[in-house]
């Protein structure tokens, strides 16, 4: 590393440590297999998490925000996702996409209008630019929106969208230009209640099922131009960018879900008795629970590393890919190797790891998959 960074723990982070974990413990714990069996959105425990500020870590007080930074931001994902991925998942997407979208590029009047309510969980957001047939390929999405006065009519769908039916407005990203031309894409904030703008499919997911994943379908849907960020032609720049954060929000994800697993793998060795002694004496697991925290600890410090970076205001394209590439994939061993500890017990919904198991695996996909990542590395690195 060519440089020095600061990953020294401030008082703040403590606290907010100490406040994510006591919430989760409270909050989210008892109800977590209730709510993956049933695939239940638990719509109110954001609201929850809004009166604490933790939908709004990154957005300034003046908007209603906590004012924090990357650091602590990474702090809080981390907390909830060592207790549950899905309620994780779900508040990375609304505090680095949605908000943060509009936080970097909306206009004064915009961030007044829209950040008060999403750092309060008054109102949830989505973002959208995945679609069916366009998923790492986004420069050939099909969705478009067609000047018409004042106004754009928006048409197409999106996939893939956390809060794409419980959300209150969507950032999304529309063709306005020629396809495949990262300068044809812009993005318009559309507000639920606006005609031609509806939810379809809900998706039956592996993982992750407490998170809500739906289309959102765009008829003839008519929104203001004032409802443009930036500039037309600007939405696949911005997109990318806001991808940079929330390439730390989903390594900090992938993290927590690892140490959920580690914690529980750890605990369960110690326990359980095979040969008159506790299973965590015998070097096969041993070694295993040795590796797996050795990769966390590794996948922490790349995530620190590159929130350092964000919080400095530097380039971080690189240290974003790496931090979410290389936490995912430790996140998916962990989950197998806690699985593997527990033996059989591993394998029922009577004991933690399944979940963490079944939830890992999207972090190797969302927000662009490992292989995505290795050419953004590549990229950065061959330039």
């Amino acid at each position: 590393m060519s440089e020095s960074y600061n990953f020294s723990e401030s008082d703040t982070q403590r606290d907010i440590r100490k406040m994510v974990k006591d919430f989760a413990e409270k909050n989210i714990r008892p109800h977590i297999m209730e709510w993956d069996e049933a695939q239940i959105f638990p719509k109110e425990l954001f609201k929850q998490l809004g009166s604490l500020g933790l939908m709004g870590v990154l957005v300034p007080q003046e908007y209603g925000g906590s004012g924090l930074g990357y650091q602590e931001y990474v702090d809080v994902i981390v907390g909830v996702s060592r207790v549950c991925g899905s309620i994780g998942l779900s508040l990375a997407a609304h505090n680095s996409l949605c908000t943060g979208h509009i936080l970097a590029f909306g206009n004064e009047e915009q961030k007044e209008k829209w950040l008060p309510k999403l750092a309060t969980a008054e109102w949830l957001g989505a973002w959208g630019l995945t679609e069916a047939n366009t998923g790492s390929d986004a420069l050939r999405m099909m969705t478009t929106a067609v000047e018409d006065g004042d106004d754009y009519v928006i048409n197409g769908a999106k996939n893939w969208i956390t809060y794409g039916k419980s959300g209150d407005l969507a950032v999304v990203m529309v063709r306005t230009g020629e396809k495949g031309k990262s300068g044809g894409i812009s993005a318009i904030v559309v507000e639920r209640g606006t005609p031609g703008f509806s939810a379809g499919k809900k998706e039956n997911k592996l993982g992750m099922r407490a998170s809500e994943t739906t289309e959102m379908i765009f008829d003839n849907c008519r929104v203001s131009k004032a409802n443009l960020l930036g500039n037309v032609g600007d939405g696949f720049k911005q997109a990318m960018k806001v991808l940079d954060g929330g390439r730390i929000s989903i390594a900090a994800l992938a993290l927590g879900i690892a140490k959920g697993a580690f914690d529980a793998a750890v605990d369960y060795s110690k326990e359980r008795q095979q040969f008159g002694k506790p299973i965590a004496s015998f070097q096969g697991i041993s070694f295993k629970l040795a590796d797996m925290a050795t990769e966390i600890e590794a996948a922490e410090l790349l995530i620190r590393q590159a929130a350092d970076l964000k919080n400095r205001h530097k380039p971080m394209t690189k240290e974003s890919a790496m931090a979410k590439y290389f936490a995912s994939e430790v996140c998916v061993r962990v989950a197998t190797d806690a699985v593997q500890i527990f033996g059989g017990y591993g394998y029922t919904k009577d004991f933690p790891v399944e979940k963490f198991y079944r939830d890992s695996k999207l972090c190797t996909i969302g927000e662009g998959t490992s292989e995505i990542q290795k050419i953004v590395i590549a990229r950065e690195i061959l330039t």
